[in-house]
């Protein structure tokens, strides 16, 4: 008991998930048994990828891929086209077989071994780019048929909701900013609407693992702003995968909620992990002496996300660099009559980067 409640105290203390009583006894104990088939996190990943790779006609998708998700984490994974993001999901779902490589759900599934539906039985959801949902039914019986339950024939004819099933679809509607449209056809609902009503399918099937693939492709502004707002919900109850080109999403998802500081950013780049590390983009200083040309920059650079400082002289350059760290510098070289590269160097010498 004693050994129990201090792994419990140390797990506390490393923000990991309460699991006492629930994956059998002392997770400091090698030798304990668990059972076949049944998730345990009791290490602190739910997701485990080992030198994966996958080949199409001799180009390599995935090139000794290794990630690793947390119980619980928001992932965002980020990349150009072709880095490997919607292969590496298709390998998580079953969809494509490496060639080599191992894949972990928990510490003991092996991912490699089961086939599609199994892996979506035991856990694991994921959202496709284009919104797949009924559209000649309502919201309401979307979010029905998602139900886990028994699928077989005699079950189906007779079957009828509870009112926990009652409460859980209202639940789901109102998370999912759809609760005045649970009569509307969902093929009457808009692209945004839609990617929230698959989003709440899947939650209905209560996945431990839900891999987003580019969740606000094709949104408003006020959408992207409320699919943030229900990811950051969801953070914690269930671990999250999300790929996305927008960058002012993920930096919505990632300097935001209780765990901001701890959330990592995963780049990749012709099939393996190029960079990975924390969400905080550096501020970039503009320096210009064309204003049009400065709110060029500003424009672009603000909209994916970084803050931006601009100023039009090398002296104010100078001065701005030796009061505060700057993570990236875009310099005319020719300002005011000073010295372009006598300025890069004072300015690396203030900020190195």
């Amino acid at each position: 008991d004693l050994m129990d409640a201090g792994t419990q105290a140390l797990n506390k203390a490393k923000g990991l998930p309460d699991t006492s009583g629930e994956f059998g006894g002392r997770e400091a104990a090698y030798g304990r048994v668990v059972e076949a088939g049944k998730l345990d996190v009791t290490h602190g990943s739910i997701l485990y990828l080992d030198d994966i790779e996958v080949s199409f006609d001799g180009f390599k998708a995935l090139n000794k891929l290794s990630l690793d998700i947390s119980v619980g984490e928001m992932r965002c994974i980020i990349g150009p086209n072709g880095a490997g993001k919607t292969t590496m999901m298709d390998v998580i779902t079953g969809k494509t077989r490496p060639d080599s490589g191992s894949a972990f759900f928990g510490s003991t599934i092996d991912l490699l071994s089961m086939r599609e539906n199994e892996i979506a039985q035991i856990g694991i959801g994921r959202k496709f780019q284009k919104p797949t949902v009924f559209e000649h039914l309502s919201v309401f019986e979307n979010l029905e048929l998602a139900l886990k339950a028994d699928r077989r024939a005699r079950a189906s004819v007779f079957f009828k909701l509870s009112s926990e099933q009652l409460d859980r679809i209202g639940e789901m509607l109102k998370l999912i900013h759809l609760k005045t449209q649970a009569q509307r056809t969902a093929g009457l609902l808009s692209h945004g609407q839609k990617q929230w009503l698959e989003i709440g399918m899947l939650l209905m099937q209560d996945p431990k693992l839900l891999l987003l693939d580019e969740p606000v492709a094709g949104m408003t502004d006020e959408e992207t702003e409320r699919t943030a707002e229900l990811f950051l919900s969801l953070e914690g109850a269930h671990s999250l995968v999300v790929v996305e080109h927008d960058m002012k999403f993920i930096g919505e998802l990632t300097t935001q909620g209780a765990t901001a500081a701890k959330k990592k950013v995963t780049v990749l780049h012709e099939g393996s992990v190029l960079a990975e590390g924390d969400s905080r983009l550096d501020e970039v200083l503009v320096v210009d002496d064309s204003p049009i040309a400065r709110r060029f920059l500003e424009s672009r650079l603000s909209r994916l996300g970084y803050p931006v400082t601009g100023v039009e002289s090398g002296e104010q350059a100078l001065a701005m660099a030796a009061e505060r760290h700057f993570g990236f510098v875009f310099l005319d070289v020719n300002l005011d009559g000073i010295d372009g590269f006598e300025t890069c160097r004072l300015l690396k010498t203030q900020t190195p980067a």
